[in-house]
């Protein structure tokens, strides 16, 4: 997600327990975005079908899906396209997309909508609200981030969203042996991710980057930059057993 410098609000509560809790600074920025009439559609279709309404209260999953069923979270889908075909591929597990852009959120309902997604559901929130406030201790099977805002300027790092905190949030959402897998055409962000993740307590499943597993489909974006010669980088990290 692209975006500029902006300080959200400060919440008044505190945490030693999750340092997230008094969160200044975020790791997006909202904006006004240009919505198309089928996005904003399917957005007012949709989202009563397979929207889950952001609340400070733990989320049952299982009821949420109306299943049991590995559960894998993805932080930022953008327009939807690969949380689109990741769910069509794998029907036997459940996607929870979060996404604070509207013509984001519409353009993957309507994806949902036209290949008769039923494994999706989506929150439209700040993803680190909705890790620290919905989601159980060790639920997740799986997190994906895959192409995350940079935040290029070396004064802007502090808004990158993998940060040692996030990570450790991280580690306590999964289940053992849970996966968090990370993407970036970024090698600044590439080799930072790749040091933070380190030093946290999860573990690489890789020697430094991982290939690209089979599941995470090339974006249209992706493959033109491949073309040009722009790299791509993996990190799977694991929750240890």
């Amino acid at each position: 997600m692209m975006g500029f410098p902006c300080d959200a609000a400060q919440d008044t509560e505190t945490s030693a327990a999750h340092p997230f809790s008094s969160r200044s600074i975020r790791s997006y920025v909202l904006r006004q975005g240009h919505m198309s009439p089928a996005q904003r559609r399917y957005l007012e279709e949709m989202m009563p079908r397979i929207g889950i309404p952001y609340r400070p209260e733990p989320l049952n999953l299982a009821a949420a899906f109306g299943r049991d069923a590995p559960k894998i979270l993805e932080i930022g889908f953008g327009m939807g396209e690969t949380t689109a075909k990741i769910a069509q591929a794998h029907p036997e597990t459940d996607y929870l997309g979060i996404e604070v852009h509207s013509p984001g959120v519409g353009a993957l309902c309507k994806l949902a909508s036209e290949g008769g997604i039923t494994n999706l559901r989506i929150i439209q929130h700040d993803a680190v609200e909705v890790l620290r406030d919905m989601i159980p201790d060790g639920a997740l099977d799986g997190i994906y981030v895959f192409f995350p805002d940079p935040w290029r300027k070396a004064r802007h790092f502090k808004r990158r969203l993998i940060q040692p905190d996030f990570a450790r949030l991280v580690a306590e959402k999964l289940v053992p042996g849970g996966i968090l897998h990370c993407a970036t055409d970024w090698e600044n962000y590439a080799e930072w991710m790749l040091g933070i993740l380190t030093a946290s307590p999860l573990q690489n499943t890789a020697q430094g980057f991982a290939p690209r597993p089979d599941y995470r489909p090339l974006t249209k974006f992706e493959n033109r930059g491949l073309r040009l010669g722009h790299g791509v980088w993996d990190l799977i990290f694991r929750r240890p057993q």
